[in-house]
């Protein structure tokens, strides 16, 4: 194999004098110039002379010898002697005309030289001229020249470029061409066996295989694209070049990149999350400090005693100082069992000498100057519920007729022929035995539950969801936000519900009143705590959420049980307050289960059930002659409300010796009697139209707008934020342990994180190509940030759907307090983000830009907290986290790693994995870190392979947004969808 092979000119005979190869690629010999100044110089041609004998003509470029020696014959020198090197500063050309002689190039105006002469520079390279001299010697003697093969290998090599190419782009940027020229372009040899195993293993032999194959500029440095064959430049200082790179990176702010770095580390978003979270330690801090010494200043000595809590103390009892556990009433509501009882107080206090008019609601402050300042926080409770109320009456009344409920797929009616009436300002009591359908007929009489027959408010037959803002509704347990205080939870109920144009400092006394008339006021600043972990009693929790119902001053107050979990004298304190609630002139009805004695003669009216159906609806002075008519006796010393609980729920043989005693003989009884005196013509309960019509304004005036009730509601969720610290101190540690470990995983790498095929002329250059490291990268991202955000996201409603619920019912604005929840979530979700990221981009550093990073993992994690959302409207609290980590770790895997889109285009489905969220981040992570190396591998080959579009980051950001939003619309659609009734 010779030289000529390659494009080099080797003579078929010896040569006639000293001879050597430049650096651009060129053949040099010395020899002397036939023109008209003879004289010995050096001759050199490029490749295209291949076929020319050197010592013919005069073209070329000359070089006149460092030492000028016309005497020494060139024809008589060995040909590897260099003792005329060529002077290679200046270059001559043969100057055109019958008596040629040499001129200097600079001076002449027409380049006369080829491009493949221009190339020529006079520059001996020692290795390919000794190869040369080899060959020669071989010719000499008659032998095949193996000894000038260019491939270390021996092999033959492949021309990789061609002149074209060569002269428009030169070496391609991020490699180093060695020793390649016009004259001899890059080539490819064939790879010994170390070399093979390395690039099949996806890396580079680190060295080239032969004089001209190109070499990819190693990491630490770069090869400008002028560089030619020189060597490559370290990286200097502040920048970063990773293999490959033809002009320094310059580091991002905060990095530190010393002389030779090969990746960008940045500090700077590390040292502001170390302010950051040193900052909400210190406050969290300071902000536990200044509660304790608050908490100092209001209870001294145990508690600052109320103005009611001054009355119980002047009673004759044991006086106690400071609190006692918050699982008990530090203020006895109920005398023990002593032949002396003790004088009411709170409501309860005025109501045997204060008389009001049930026709008005105002009183004559004048004539009641000397009343005491319990009765006088009654009265103001009063004038509250006056204000709020348009017309003359307190409460309402109600009628219905031949009431029913079937559900669907039920063998029977729950509910059915259901008659009577409900006077305004009245106890009303309904007993009856489990699956009587108590709570169906509330349900039904509230317009909870479509059902046959009608209803009347006031005389007017009407649906009660337009009554909904003026009537409260008490369910049987107790629906309070645990992080809230006793004042919080009443407070945020009187802000939502009061007339619109209450002023703050009104509604703030307005709930002041009512907690010191509940007789909440040692409580007040206290949490409520949830039912595993109580703060208060049950009996302050159930005044709690009476107090929420109470705060909104309603007309007509409607109570599930009430009094079940109590115990007797927290259960008989809660039915007197409703007893004074009823004598100031509203509407109370509540289901009881099993009273004590006191307890059911505090009950105005009755209503008893059973199997669906009326037994009894009237006084309950009534009851018991109704019953003892009907052949029932009742013990005396027993409580008779347990005699009439056996009866109607058919155990009253022992009270009847003879006759039936079987429900449906009570039922049928009722049924008989009501309708021989139900020939009662018109109602008597028709209400005035000047006061029907005064009472729609009031309705229409209830309630603080939506921006209002918006701005209420993020507050409130800002502060259970607050109150629950340790969960979201949590949520920030996973998020970064998380960012560590995937970061961890990718450290190795050290941002070379992509491996594709070299542009088309260097393409057998390329290794084993690597598409999988960056799919994998955007998949651990989306699996990381789905498994850190779905649980928290799932609590956001999860939690409090019950609460919610009874909001909504109340008239509660649903997308203020949706839209709320939402915005308060997002600092959160910045932080956690925040923490992420900057783990993972300081030790994964891929070449993705900081910031972007931040802004896709952002947006990815408020997709996530949307798709938990709509988990938690459609699951059971308990089921919510692990369901939405499963849907995180789902729309994570659709991110187009395995099965890639290109497979997935074959089934059709490609729609669903673009209306994943995981598919996108995949499109921002791998377009940003392969878009900055598209100069060196050919990037379109992998986006078709795995069938992603780069290059399009804001589209990529706007789809998320949306995807985010649209998870959020849907979940607020579930959350007015899902269970509607209990939102009626």
């Amino acid at each position: 194999m010779s030289l000529s092979s390659f494009g080099l000119p080797l003579s078929e005979s010896p040569p006639e004098g000293p001879q050597f190869i430049d650096s651009g690629n060129c053949l040099c010999a010395l020899q002397e110039f036939q023109g008209a100044d003879q004289t010995t110089a050096w001759r050199c041609l490029g490749s295209n002379k291949k076929n020319q004998n050197i010592y013919q003509g005069v073209s070329g470029k000359w070089y006149k010898p460092e030492t000028d020696n016309s005497a020494i014959d060139p024809h008589a020198l060995a040909v590897n002697d260099d003792s005329l090197r060529p002077n290679n500063h200046t270059a001559f050309v043969a100057e055109p005309g019958s008596r040629q002689s040499l001129v200097a190039l600079n001076s002449v105006k027409k380049d006369p030289l080829s491009i493949f002469d221009r190339a020529c520079t006079g520059h001996n390279v020692t290795e390919l001229s000794q190869s040369y001299y080899g060959a020669q010697q071989q010719i000499a003697n008659k032998q095949t020249p193996t000894a000038a093969a260019t491939c270390f290998s021996g092999a033959l090599p492949l021309t990789i470029q061609n002149s074209t190419s060569w002269n428009k782009t030169g070496c391609y940027p991020g490699f180093q061409c060695q020793n390649a020229t016009i004259n001899i372009l890059p080539q490819y040899c064939t790879p010994v066996e170390q070399c093979l195993h390395g690039r099949l293993g996806g890396a580079d032999c680190g060295v080239p295989m032969g004089y001209f194959e190109p070499l990819k500029c190693p990491s630490g440095k770069y090869c400008p694209r002028d560089l030619g064959s020189g060597q490559p430049i370290t990286c200097p200082y502040g920048s970063y070049c990773p293999a490959g790179s033809y002009q320094p990176v310059s580091c991002s702010a905060g990095s530190i990149c010393h002389e030779g770095s090969i990746k960008d580390q940045t500090w700077l978003p590390l040292c502001f999350l170390v302010i950051v979270d040193i900052g909400l330690i210190v406050a969290t801090f300071f902000a536990w400090i200044i509660k304790r010494r608050n908490d100092k200043r209001k209870n001294p000595g145990g508690g600052k005693p109320s103005r009611f809590s001054k009355i119980i103390r002047s009673m004759p009892q044991k006086r106690t100082t400071g609190y006692k556990t918050l699982d008990d009433d530090s203020i006895q509501l109920e005398p023990r069992v002593r032949s002396m009882q003790r004088a009411p107080t709170g409501f309860l206090g005025p109501m045997d000498d204060f008389q009001f008019d049930m026709h008005a609601a105002a009183y004559d402050a004048s004539s009641k100057e000397d009343i005491d300042q319990g009765n006088t926080d009654l009265r103001e409770f009063v004038g509250s519920l006056s204000k709020c109320i348009e017309g003359a009456q307190f409460g309402l009344s109600f009628e219905f007729d031949n009431l029913g409920f079937w559900p669907k797929g039920a063998p029977k009616p729950v509910l059915s022929n259901i008659t009577g009436e409900i006077s305004r300002g009245s106890l009303v009591g309904i007993l009856g035995g489990s699956g009587a359908g108590k709570s169906t007929f509330v349900n039904v009489l509230m317009g909870k539950q479509k059902h046959t027959g009608s209803v009347k408010v006031n005389g007017v037959r009407d649906k009660l969801s337009h009554y909904k803002k003026i009537i409260g509704y008490v369910p049987q347990d107790d629906i309070v936000l645990a992080e809230l205080t006793v004042r919080e939870n009443i407070l945020h109920s009187a802000r939502i519900r009061l007339p619109s144009n209450w002023g703050d400092r009104e509604i703030q006394r307005h709930v002041d009143i009512l907690i010191d008339c509940l007789q909440l006021g040692h409580v007040k600043d206290s949490l409520v705590g949830s039912p595993v972990k109580p703060v208060i009693s049950g009996g302050q929790r159930k005044r709690v959420s009476i107090g929420m119902e109470l705060a909104a001053a309603p007309m007509a107050l409607f109570l599930d049980e009430p009094t079940s979990g109590l115990d007797a004298t927290a259960a008989s304190h809660i039915m007197k307050i409703l007893s004074a609630l009823a004598r100031l002139g509203i509407t109370v009805v509540t289901i009881i289960h099993q009273p004590r004695e006191e307890i059911f003669h505090a009950i105005d009216d009755l209503i008893l059930l059973a199997n669906g159906r009326l037994i009894y609806q009237g006084k309950e002075r009534d009851v018991q002659g109704y019953f003892e008519r009907a052949g029932f006796d009742f013990p005396e010393h027993s409580n008779p409300a347990d005699t009439l609980m056996d009866i109607i729920t058919g155990a009253g043989r022992p009270y009847k010796r003879a006759g039936d005693t079987s429900k449906e003989s009570l039922i049928e009884h009722w049924a008989n009697i009501s309708t021989n005196r139900d020939s009662r013509g018109p109602s008597q309960m028709q209400g005035a139209y000047g006061e029907q019509h005064s009472l729609k304004k009031s309705i229409r005036r209830r309630g603080a707008p939506f921006y209002t009730q918006f701005y209420f509601c993020m507050l409130r969720s800002f502060l259970q934020q607050y109150r629950l610290k340790a969960a979201f101190w949590f949520e920030i540690g996973v998020a970064s342990l998380a960012g560590f470990l995937i970061g961890l995983a990718l450290n190795g790498e050290d941002g070379a994180l992509f491996h594709g095929i070299y542009h088309d002329d260097y393409i057998y250059l390329s290794s084993s190509i690597d598409y999988q490291t960056l799919s994998i990268l955007a998949l651990l991202v989306a699996i990381a940030l789905g498994l850190t955000s779905s649980a928290p996201g799932v609590k956001v409603f999860g939690e409090e759907k019950l609460t919610y619920r009874r909001e909504a019912a109340s008239g509660h604005n649903r997308f203020s307090y949706y839209m709320g929840k939402v915005i308060a979530t997002l600092p959160r979700i910045i932080l956690g983000c925040y923490h992420f990221t900057v783990f993972f981009m300081l030790l994964a550093t891929p070449r993705i830009d900081w910031l972007k990073a931040f802004v896709v993992n952002l947006l990815y994690y408020y997709c996530i907290y949307g798709l938990a959302s709509c988990v938690s409207m459609l699951t059971r609290r308990e089921d919510g986290p692990l369901l939405a980590t499963m849907a995180s770790l789902i729309v994570g895997i659709l991110s187009g790693f395995a099965p890639t889109l290109n497979q997935v285009a074959q089934w059709h489905m490609t729609w669903l994995w673009r209306a994943s969220p995981g598919v996108w981040i995949a499109e921002v992570y791998y377009s940003e870190n392969v878009m900055p190396v598209s100069y060196l591998w050919q990037i379109d080959d992998a986006a078709q392979a795995l069938g992603l579009v780069f290059g399009r980051f804001w589209l990529d950001m706007v789809v998320l947004l949306g995807i985010g939003t649209t998870y959020r619309v849907i979940a607020f659609f579930l959350l007015i969808l899902v269970r509607r009734s209990k939102q009626r």
